[in-house]
């Protein structure tokens, strides 16, 4: 096999533990990670760390020789539990019934809630070049897949019952074990309950364990076989037969042998864990609502021991994803950004990026406001590194992770244009393709730009942000006529501003140029040469300058990079506005 890459980055550290703990457990065996989510509702920016992480480690494994796949679980046998809001509160009639049977939400083409939410994640994860083994737990449930398993899970309940109580105990002495508010794991911040909401990943962290039936401890949750619902309490079970009695609060009792029965579920600390074991997982991550002491990861360990005969996977807790200039995200409440929302807007191999280049246990945020532009700046500062030879290994590693995969090369754009520079000509023109055909061939005369395909697919990304995440307010509207009032009033100083850059438009006019150009009049106006390095005063000159050029053009203070909107602009436009 290959050897470990010699990158100091977190893919490679895990993915040497992930071979070497394969490899004690099963050798020669194909490796497995998991990732589980819940299409619950829309899917977002945060859960997606919950199949990054192990998407990463999965391919670095497969990039060394070995076989190795990636579980996504669909908790689609998960309860619906509430109506988000902006859905009908008709809907709240399928609370309590499995994600599979509640109808999709208004307008859905698909056939059902859990089909919905899934639909559209799957069609993100292939566009971010995910490969994975998708499961559903709806199909393994009701198959009979797990027949073995709950009816031990049902012979073990004392058992579990008894490390469950372990935690119980500690949270009535008031420690509460796992409770939304403190610390996940040594060295995580305190989160809130937005964060914890952000972070949910496989299930329902705050599903109840199985206590409370007046008939002793069940790990196991009838669904109804009249009402759909899980609003239901084992009141009896026999080992031996395996009849099981239960009652709902539809009004509906029922013995059933739980042999034969395929409507119900184990509870959530008892699931997950019985997943481990069934599914050989050697790696999944968890996030801190799963990771904090009581919760399901930590009581999913001894469960998985004491019960199933497994071992717990290597599981690193990941931290909170934010939004830049955006609420926290929060699956409960809608316009929650989604993966799909977020390659609207960036390419796939910089979303990877975002995720690929912090350690799961670092908090980031992903930009949808302005900050974007300064994402995107990044991430070309890094190309250029490469292509010198001067990056580090592991930004080195973090950008092979983000533009290939074990299976191949991501899409790429042919001619990848400062983001900014797009969104600036996206801007002024409308979108009108012409015009940014005319302004982008303009920017570097020496290799222009001949076809806008060149530029594609980024060019639509930052048309996309443009129109669909700049305020109509924030928009760039060039004057139609120049301003007479303002160019009256004009000082002798400002008026030998504008007379030398309306001189200079056509020897400067390339994106370079027009830079040298309106950086360089107030050098010159203040008697230094061009290429002079800014004074503290130069630059109070400068931006009174530039906000002359705006107020004149754009009729605000400030707008897109001046040279951009130069370009854009035109320079007949330009001298009619300037008052030549």
């Amino acid at each position: 096999m290959a050897e470990s890459t010699p990158e100091a980055d977190w893919v490679s550290r895990f993915a040497d533990e992930v071979i070497a703990e394969a490899e004690r457990r099963a050798p020669g065996k194909p490796i497995v990670c998991a990732s589980g989510l819940s299409p619950s509702g829309s899917i977002h920016l945060g859960n997606l760390r919950e199949v990054m992480t192990p998407h990463l480690v999965a391919d670095e494994v497969r990039r060394r020789g070995y076989e190795c796949v990636h579980l996504i679980s669909w908790d689609d046998y998960d309860r619906y539990r509430k109506v988000p809001a902006g859905v009908d509160p008709s809907w709240e009639q399928h609370i309590g019934k499995p994600l599979t049977a509640v109808p999709a939400p208004p307008g859905s083409e698909h056939p059902s809630w859990a089909a919905h939410f899934k639909a559209a994640m799957t069609e993100s994860l292939a566009e971010l070049g995910v490969e994975f083994h998708g499961i559903s737990q709806t199909e393994q449930y009701t198959s009979g897949a797990y027949r073995e398993q709950i009816l031990l899970a049902m012979r073990e309940r004392a058992t579990i019952d008894g490390v469950l109580a372990r935690y119980r105990t500690k949270a009535k002495d008031g420690g509460k074990p796992g409770a939304k508010g403190q610390k996940g794991q040594k060295g995580q911040k305190p989160v809130d309950e937005a964060e914890l909401a952000a972070a949910e990943g496989s299930g329902a962290a705050g599903e109840d364990d199985g206590s409370g039936g007046g008939g002793g401890y069940f790990p196991y949750k009838p669904y109804c076989t009249v009402c759909g619902t899980d609003f239901t309490t084992v009141t009896a079970y026999d080992d031996e037969s395996t009849e099981l009695r239960y009652e709902c609060r539809c009004g509906h009792n029922e013995t059933v042998l739980l042999s034969e029965f395929n409507h119900g579920k184990l509870v959530w600390k008892v699931d997950w864990p019985m997943r481990w074991a069934y599914e050989g997982v050697v790696f999944e991550p968890s996030g801190v609502d799963h990771s904090s002491p009581g919760s399901s990861f930590v009581v999913g360990g001894q469960i998985v021991r004491e019960v199933f005969g497994g071992q717990q996977p290597i599981g690193p807790m990941y931290a909170f994803v934010g939004i830049s200039g955006m609420a926290k995200m929060s699956s409960s409440k809608g316009g929650v950004p989604t993966p799909a929302d977020a390659l609207e807007i960036m390419e796939a191999p910089l979303l990877r990026w975002l995720y690929a280049r912090r350690r799961p246990n670092q908090s980031f945020k992903i930009a949808f406001d302005q900050e974007i532009q300064r994402t995107y700046d990044e991430w070309d500062a890094l190309e250029r590194r490469i292509a010198e030879g001067a990056a580090q290994p592991a930004d080195l590693a973090a950008h092979s992770r983000s533009v290939r995969t074990a299976a191949g090369e991501l899409p790429s754009t042919p001619r990848p244009l400062p983001y900014r520079t797009l969104a600036s000509v996206a801007d002024v023109t409308q979108g009108a393709e012409d015009q940014i055909l005319r302004i982008l061939g303009e920017l570097d005369p020496e290799r222009p730009i001949v076809s806008l395909a060149e530029t594609r697919p980024r060019l639509d990304r930052a048309e996309r942000w443009i129109s669909t995440q700049v305020p109509a307010e924030q928009r760039t509207r060039v004057r139609e006529e120049p301003d007479g009032e303002l160019l009256a009033s004009l000082e002798d100083e400002q008026r030998e501003s504008l007379r030398l850059l309306l001189e200079g438009l056509d020897e400067h006019w390339s994106l370079d140029g027009l830079t040298t150009l309106v950086y360089g009049v107030p050098k010159i106006r203040a008697g230094l040469a061009p290429e002079a390095k800014p004074t503290p005063e130069l630059k109070v000159a400068q931006r009174a300058f530039f906000a002359l050029l705006y107020r004149l053009l754009v009729g605000r203070d400030t707008g897109p990079r001046l040279p951009t909107l130069l370009l854009a602009v035109g320079a007949d436009r330009v001298r009619k506005l300037l008052g030549a």
